[in-house]
């Protein structure tokens, strides 16, 4: 199964790089360019494995930090005579930047909220729009930490992989009414729970793609009691409407009605 995942959804490698260092608690200016650099590589071969579109800017953006890496690590000579200037600077102006804008987005949405709380529309003489589930931003915990435990469970399941190439044409509407069924049944599921040992890597990805589907259209929430703690996976607040099956974006796999009768 091709899965073909559209980079917006994951919003493009500066916010990767505003939450590696956030996630290590230290300003901007100071970014541990070393450690970063590697954990920035885990998520891009995890990017990588979902076949992501066009990854070129996460691409630029490892290259950039392999070369600040390396020109900070490299031991430099004793003729230099003035103070060198920090090659991170461009990037952190960058990053300072970027920072300035999200923080200014997050303002402007609080501020939306509180005042269509306080100002409810009295008559609907707009059109109904529908709403873009690909637009909607992932709440509670962060997409990357959605991530990040998916590298987690792939790490964990690679030694039991089989020898043989697999395909998995399992539509991702299947997925996503499994686990709508399983909370259903136990009212909440954890994120490691979904991911049986022996499964495919190609239907370990179908999964964690139903779970952004599952998100983004407001059915499911998942929340984190702690840092690195188990991620888990609860009924949000469309949970119970009627899960629109249409509206799903397959990535390239087969319709659900193409799912034979031996999956069930």
């Amino acid at each position: 199964m091709s899965f073909r995942v559209d980079l917006d959804v994951f919003r493009g490698p500066l916010d990767l790089l505003l939450y590696l260092v956030r996630k290590h608690e230290v300003e901007v200016t100071e970014i541990p360019v070393a450690v970063i650099t590697d954990q920035f590589f885990e998520y891009l071969e995890i990017l990588v494995d979902l076949n992501v579109n066009d990854a070129a800017d996460f691409i630029e953006m490892a290259s950039t930090l392999m070369e600040l890496k390396s020109r900070m690590v490299l031991p430099r000579g004793g003729e230099e005579v003035e103070e060198l200037e920090d090659p991170r600077a461009e990037l952190v102006e960058r990053l300072l930047l970027y920072k300035e804008y999200r923080d200014a987005a997050s303002i402007l949405e609080e501020r939306s909220r509180q005042w269509q709380q306080r100002l409810p529309r009295l008559a609907d003489d707009l059109p109904p729009r529908r709403i873009e589930p690909a637009l909607q931003p992932i709440q509670e915990i962060e997409l990357w930490d959605l991530v990040s435990a998916f590298g987690r469970v792939v790490r964990e399941h690679q030694v039991v992989q089989p020898e043989s190439i697999v395909y998995d044409d399992t539509p991702l509407q299947y997925h996503m009414e499994r686990i709508h069924q399983l909370l259903s049944a136990e009212g909440k599921a954890s994120f490691s729970q979904l991911f049986q040992v022996g499964m495919h890597k190609s239907t370990m990805i179908g999964v964690f793609l139903a779970i952004l589907e599952l998100v983004r259209h407001h059915s499911v929430r998942t929340e984190q009691e702690h840092l690195h703690g188990e991620i888990w996976i609860l009924p949000g607040e469309a949970f119970h409407e009627q899960l629109d099956l249409s509206d799903v974006d397959n990535y390239g796999g087969p319709p659900l009605a193409a799912k034979s009768s031996e999956s069930g």
